[in-house]
């Protein structure tokens, strides 16, 4: 930096403190990585800022020096969008763990960016409200609005986009705005470009988020969960479309293919039949449950579905829902030592049936290890590779696999990736937009992060 480290350090511990500013190397190394595959790139230091005036105070020197700047929440990504590719200062926002400003009655509350989304569940218990996106991982609720995290539930209360009504975000020159206006948590507006979007999803690349107002919902009078197994994936994925197209507000539904139901067997000791799988979940009133759970298994059956195994009470809705949670790691242990990376595609509903299909063709045609799971009540699905980084020939199948299968979804409609772009698609997301939304989003970046401190070498 101008002036040396010499300079920065100290005043990064005026700012936070001593034991808010680490060189470590492990830290260092902690923070330079997320769930993904992409290579650790560790941050020059580490500071744990403790409110919004200070990771202001952070910025300001940071923008003097012309440090880049990387939030960091809780390393649960898979984009790598914590790498500190041009090195600089990771900000780790742990510390800053308020819930702040609860109104029950408005069905609203904010949260600084070290809550995470069981930590507010768990807040809200007594309260009879609950915040439903659910990505998996017990992820930081700033870094999913910054990651535009989705998951399980967005079938039926939507993604972090529709359910984030104000954020607090420190500029990289250390100035703080308010996206809808100080203090305000509108339910809707139409006033003004929608700034609050604009950092949905925007990756830490415009700005740190410090604060986010989120949308709450009341906890459901009931909910059952259920699994249901069928002869092919054609059919268990034409009983998704169905169940949608019947308007059954069905909360989640969520796709294993026989691959990844093995997996979640042998990982969670389950005796689940090794078939392609629906997990389903029903929120709502006893007597809307009813109506909805008695359309959805005449569905399922007229597709060859067997009878659903139920999940009643929280426990065992509890471990049904931890299978599917833990896919990821439960892919992993088919073959210990390996690195796993997940596709991540999200396609219009009628063609769903015929892209998992042909997946799973190309898989076996390449002999490549791929369990699939999927929202696919939204359209989603993730083929999770396991691959062994050493294996450079598989390595290689395995890019190419994920290019083909990008490049597949994109010649059919455009699509979007749900994991968000960090490091790995910044090329296919310039093919989806096309050259003048991408001039448009650079403008944008050029404007609020002239020096390109903000998180550099992400998303464009």
């Amino acid at each position: 930096p101008n002036g040396g480290w010499e300079r920065v350090i100290p005043a990064f511990r005026s700012v936070c403190g001593e034991d808010g500013v680490s060189l470590g190397e492990a830290v260092r190394e902690q923070h330079g990585r997320d769930e993904s595959v992409h290579r650790c790139c560790p941050p020059d230091v580490v500071v744990w800022p403790r409110s919004v005036e200070e990771v202001s105070a952070l910025a300001k020197i940071c923008h003097h020096h012309h440090l880049p700047i990387i939030p960091f929440g809780t390393g649960t990504g898979l984009e790598g969008g914590v790498g500190a590719l041009k090195g600089g200062v990771c900000f780790s926002l742990r510390n800053m763990d308020r819930v702040l400003d609860l109104h029950q009655e408005d069905f609203d509350v904010s949260v600084e960016p070290g809550v995470t989304r069981k930590g507010l569940n768990s807040y809200l218990r007594d309260t009879g409200l609950w915040f439903p996106v659910d990505p998996g991982a017990d992820a930081s609720l700033c870094g999913m609005a910054a990651t535009s995290a989705s998951g399980t539930n967005a079938v039926r209360y939507g993604t972090m986009r529709e359910n984030v009504l104000n954020l607090e975000v420190v500029l990289a020159d250390g100035s703080i705005i308010h996206t809808a206006g100080r203090g305000r948590r509108p339910r809707k507006t139409s006033a003004g470009y929608n700034l609050t979007n604009l950092f949905v999803g925007s990756e830490g690349t415009l700005g740190v988020i410090t604060k986010t107002t989120l949308r709450l919902y009341g906890v459901p009078e009931a909910m059952v969960s259920a699994v249901c197994t069928f002869p092919s994936v054609q059919a268990a994925v034409d009983s998704t479309v169905q169940v949608l197209q019947t308007g059954v507000p069905i909360a989640r539904i969520e796709f294993l293919d026989d691959v990844m139901i093995d997996a979640c067997n042998s990982f969670n000791s389950l005796s689940y039949p090794v078939a392609p799988t629906l997990f389903l979940e029903f929120h709502g009133t006893e007597k809307s449950l009813e109506e909805q759970v008695t359309v959805t298994e005449e569905i399922t059956q007229a597709n060859g579905g067997s009878d659903f195994s139920w999940a009643r009470d929280a426990e065992t809705r509890g471990r049904l829902w931890k299978a599917r949670h833990d896919a990821w790691y439960a892919a992993l242990a088919l073959r210990p030592g390996c690195k796993a990376y997940s596709t991540d595609v999200c396609v219009p509903l009628s063609r769903l049936p015929q892209i998992i299909v042909e997946t799973k063709e190309d898989l076996m045609l390449n002999g490549l290890t791929g369990p699939i799971a999927g929202h696919v009540g939204d359209g989603n699905f993730h083929c999770i590779m396991v691959m062994d980084p050493n294996d450079q020939d598989e390595v290689i199948r395995v890019h190419e696999f994920t290019e083909r299968l990008a490049r597949y979804c994109m010649s059919l409609f455009p699509f979007s990736f749900i994991h968000g772009v960090g490091l790995g698609k910044r090329a296919l997301l310039r093919e989806e937009m096309g050259p003048l939304a991408i001039e448009v989003m650079q403008g944008l970046k050029a404007t609020l992060d002239p020096k390109n401190l903000m998180n550099p070498g992400k998303v464009l």
